[in-house]
C-alpha cells in the first residue's frame, strides 16, 4: 500500500510518520510538498497524512495558514471523493480549519504547552483507525500541543456522539473518562473525531511516537495496524 505525507513549512513530525509507515509498518510512503498543485504525480494513494508540527509557525491560528496551501485543494477533493485522510496534532488543526472536520482546537485550558504521555480510549470500532483497537482498555499515547482543546457548539458535540464520530476520549490509566483525566480541557474529553463519511480522521495525541519498543511504548501501533487491516480488506474486496 502507498501513503502520502504532506509537508508544510514548520512540519516536524513528517519524518516520524514516514519512518513509522515505511520502516515499522513496511508500507510505501512519499512526502508531498505543500506547494504541489496536483496529486497525480504520486500515483494511486491509499491514504494521506497531515503530520504534527507548527505549520507556518502557527501564525494567526494553528493550521489557519496551512489550510490555504496549494496542496490542500487536492487533499480536500481527495477526501470528498472518499479518500482516507488522517491528521495528527497540527494535522487535526488543519483539517478543522479546512472544514473537513467540525469544531476547532483552542488554547489548552492551562494556557501552557503540554508534552507528556497521557491515556485515552477508543470510543468505537466503527472507523478504519479503531476497527481492531480494544475499546475496553486505555492506551498510552504522548501529546505535545499548546492548542489542543477541542471545542464545538453543543449541538455539534451531540451530533458527533449520536453519529458515533467521536473516536477517542482522554481518560485515566483504568479507562475512566473524567474531568481529572481531561488533560487540556477539551469538551467532553474529546481527543479525536471523524467526519460523517468516516474517511477523515483527526486526533491530537501522537500514535507515531508510540509505535516502537525502542521508544518504550507501542500502544500507538495498534491504530496503524487497524488502518492497514481495514484498507487491505477493502482492496481485496
Amino acid at each position: 500500500m502507498k501513503f502520502g505525507v504532506v509537508v508544510f513549512p514548520g512540519s516536524n513530525c513528517d519524518d516520524d510518520m514516514m519512518h513509522v509507515l515505511s520502516e515499522v509498518m513496511g508500507q510505501d510512503a512519499v512526502k508531498i510538498w505543500h506547494k504541489e498543485e496536483s496529486l497525480s504525480s504520486y500515483g494511486e494513494l491509499d491514504g494521506i497524512f497531515l503530520p504534527g508540527g507548527f505549520s507556518y509557525g502557527d501564525y494567526l491560528r494553528s493550521g489557519a495558514v496551512a489550510r490555504f496551501s496549494n496542496i490542500m485543494k487536492e487533499v480536500i477533493e481527495y477526501a470528498n471523493n472518499g479518500g482516507l485522510v488522517w491528521g495528527i496534532c497540527n494535522g487535526f488543526q488543519v483539517l478543522c480549519e479546512a472544514r473537513l472536520l467540525p469544531g476547532a482546537l483552542l488554547r489548552n485550558q492551562s494556557q501552557k504547552f503540554i508534552c507528556k504521555n497521557i491515556y485515552l480510549k477508543a470510543c468505537t470500532n466503527n472507523s478504519v483507525i479503531t476497527e481492531t483497537v480494544d475499546i475496553s482498555k486505555a492506551i498510552k499515547i504522548p501529546i505535545a500541543h499548546a492548542e489542543g482543546r477541542y471545542y464545538a457548539d453543543e449541538s455539534v458535540i451531540e451530533e458527533l456522539f449520536q453519529n458515533d464520530q467521536v473516536l477517542f476520549q482522554y481518560c485515566d490509566a483504568q479507562g475512566n473518562v473524567s474531568d481529572e483525566a481531561n488533560i487540556n480541557g477539551s469538551v467532553r474529553n474529546i481527543a479525536g473525531i471523524c467526519n460523517r463519511n468516516r474517511n477523515v480522521f483527526g486526533m491530537m495525541p501522537h500514535p507515531e511516537r508510540a509505535s516502537e519498543s525502542i521508544l518504550g511504548n507501542t500502544d500507538g501501533r495498534a491504530l496503524f495496524e487497524s488502518m492497514l487491516n481495514s484498507v487491505n480488506k477493502v482492496s481485496i474486496s
